[in-house]
């Protein structure tokens, strides 16, 4: 992805969850995805499927059960 497609995904992610803190960046290595920070935290990845001419984006979030326990005080 190029950097014009990047941030119109963070202004996206940032409107959608009212988070100014959310960040997009470029992976290391891949050119088909991004990663996504809240802050310094990873959170997930973002995917880019062009298929048949139609863009669409697949947002993977993995929670772990560790975390659900840490935050429900």
């Amino acid at each position: 992805m190029d950097q014009q497609e990047i941030i119109r995904l963070e202004t996206y992610l940032r409107k959608k969850f009212r988070l100014d803190i959310i960040e997009v960046r470029q992976r290391p290595i891949k050119d088909d995805s991004v990663e996504v920070y809240l802050g310094d935290e990873f959170i997930g990845v973002i995917f880019r499927d062009d298929e048949d001419g139609e863009v669409s984006y697949d947002f993977n979030m993995a929670i772990l059960g560790f975390d659900l326990d840490t935050d429900a005080a």
